[in-house]
């Protein structure tokens, strides 16, 4: 899909102040630890994770999500009653039904004529709604949307912690699909997208300035589905999740239908790597990250991270670096910037656009 039109306007960001670091974790984990002689440090030296942070007990993915949706908005300065569409597409939800989107379509006071809905997608939630709003904007059904989302980390890490260190089963072998769980973090962010003759007051009058979506392409090789997958999803369950992750495997089939997408967004949006000034990938962890980029053929040095401070993240991983990047002033006006995103399933977004003005609110400068 290619894009004429459409403004990555705003982005809104919260971060939990409660930080469980690598080195705390594996003190919780001293029973499995000491019956298995695991060394100390190897959660870190293994990811590249030095820290994730964590809501407080009992927060629902929609509070934090209602006040980055209203960071982006107050900071485009787009008037609440043009927006036309909002999208929670985080893993993580309030209820299976009604929608999520619901409760933060009331919070925010949005016009009765909005698109309400969720979307889910593994790590890829808040990419694909971009994508679907870009083509709303795009086909001229609405001026303006909102996707966002919150992923909530501690009953997963709570849980596995309960579950590994109550297993006296359990050998260094059978250990390792849980360890992917560990490395989960928590945050939320919220993009605003517009179409390019909608000015917010909180905008430059120049649009020309603004940061253009150009091309979005989706790659799927869903015969890898396996590789990661959580409990069951269905009503009445006690909603304490647990993953199962072939690490190995996933990380392998990610990168090559990373790498197969990457071709494929170069060639429809006709870049070439080298006029790509500033990556931007899914955050998983250092290893994955070097694997990716080589293969990519694309240069660490222009790749922006938040993995060793936030942990993955999920859905909102790439667009909290994408909103980090742009506060550290690693993005600048004229990049030309390769989102690259990649989830279980296994499945591959991505989204080229040329970076221009787009604001930032909210304390993902807590990282940098």
């Amino acid at each position: 899909m290619r894009f004429s039109n459409v403004c990555l306007d705003a982005i809104g960001t919260e971060i939990p102040e409660e930080i469980w670091t690598s080195d705390a974790i594996e003190q919780r984990l001293a029973p499995l630890y000491e019956r298995l002689k695991l060394p100390e440090g190897r959660l870190a030296l293994m990811s590249g994770i030095n820290e994730r942070r964590v809501w407080a007990a009992g927060t629902m993915p929609s509070e934090p999500s209602v006040r980055s949706a209203r960071r982006a908005i107050e900071a485009s300065g787009i008037a609440p009653e043009r927006i036309g569409c909002l999208i929670h597409a985080s893993v993580c939800r309030d209820f299976l039904e009604p929608a999520t989107a619901s409760r933060v379509h009331h919070e925010l006071g949005l016009p009765s004529r909005c698109w309400v809905y969720d979307v889910s997608n593994a790590c890829l939630g808040v990419m694909n709604g971009a994508v679907q709003i870009a083509m709303m904007i795009e086909a001229g059904m609405i001026e303006a949307g909102v996707v966002v989302g919150t992923e909530n980390s501690r009953p997963l890490l709570e849980q596995t912690i309960a579950q590994l260190n109550a297993d006296v089963a359990l050998t260094r072998q059978s250990v390792k699909p849980a360890f992917a769980s560990l490395t989960i973090g928590s945050g939320s962010c919220a993009w605003l997208l517009a179409h390019r003759d909608v000015v917010g007051s909180g905008m430059s009058t120049d649009t020309d300035s603004r940061t253009f979506l150009d091309t979005a392409i989706a790659e799927a090789r869903t015969e890898f589905h396996d590789l990661c997958r959580s409990d069951q999803d269905s009503a009445g369950a006690g909603m304490t999740p647990l993953m199962d992750t072939d690490s190995e495997r996933l990380m392998a089939e990610g990168i090559a239908t990373g790498a197969i997408a990457f071709d494929r967004l170069l060639a429809e949006s006709t870049w070439t790597r080298d006029q790509i000034t500033r990556s931007v990938c899914h955050q998983v962890g250092s290893r994955h990250r070097v694997a990716m980029l080589e293969a990519m053929g694309l240069a660490p040095q222009r790749d922006s991270v938040t993995f060793p401070f936030l942990g993955n993240t999920g859905s909102v991983a790439l667009p909290l670096t994408l909103a980090a990047a742009a506060k550290q002033g690693e993005l600048v006006r004229g990049d030309q910037v390769a989102m690259l995103g990649i989830g279980s399933g296994i499945n591959s977004v991505m989204i080229a656009a040329k970076w221009g003005e787009t604001k930032v609110s909210g304390n993902i400068d807590a990282i940098a």
